[in-house]
C-alpha cells in the first residue's frame, strides 16, 4: 500500500524560498512519475510540477523559473525547491505517483492522498 509524507512546509516572506520533500513507501519508487500538487482554499487541486522515471519534467506557467522538482531514488524522496514565493503559492502542497500520464493531468484524479504540508507566503 502506498504512503506519501510530506514536510518541509511553514510561513515565509515574499521572495523567500522552502524546500518540501515527499517520502514515498510500497511502491517501487524509480519507476513511478511523481507530481507536486496543491490546494488553495476553496480552489481545487492542481498540479505545481512533475518529474518522470527517467528525470524529465514539467512545470505549471505560474512556477516556471521559481521552482524545481527532483527525485532521490535511492532515498525514495521527491523535492520541490520553491524560490521567490508570492502570496498566491499560499496552499496546502501535496505530492503523489503513478503513470505519466495521470501525475501529469492539471486537476490530479487520484484515490489516495497524504496528509500535505502547509505553504504560507506573506506579503
Amino acid at each position: 500500500q502506498v504512503q506519501l509524507v510530506e514536510s518541509g512546509g511553514g510561513l515565509v516572506q515574499a521572495g523567500g524560498s522552502l524546500r518540501l520533500s515527499c517520502a514515498a513507501s510500497g511502491i517501487t519508487f524509480s519507476i513511478n512519475a511523481i507530481g507536486w500538487y496543491r490546494q488553495a482554499q476553496g480552489i481545487q487541486r492542481e498540479l505545481v510540477a512533475a518529474i518522470r522515471s527517467g528525470g524529465s519534467t514539467y512545470y505549471v506557467d505560474s512556477v516556471k523559473g521559481r521552482f524545481t522538482i527532483s527525485r532521490d531514488n535511492a532515498k525514495n524522496t521527491v523535492y520541490l525547491q520553491m524560490n521567490s514565493l508570492k502570496p498566491e503559492d499560499t496552499a496546502v502542497y501535496y505530492c503523489n505517483t503513478g503513470p505519466w500520464v495521470k501525475v501529469r493531468a492539471m486537476y490530479p484524479d487520484f484515490d489516495y492522498w497524504g496528509q500535505g504540508t502547509q505553504v504560507t507566503v506573506s506579503s
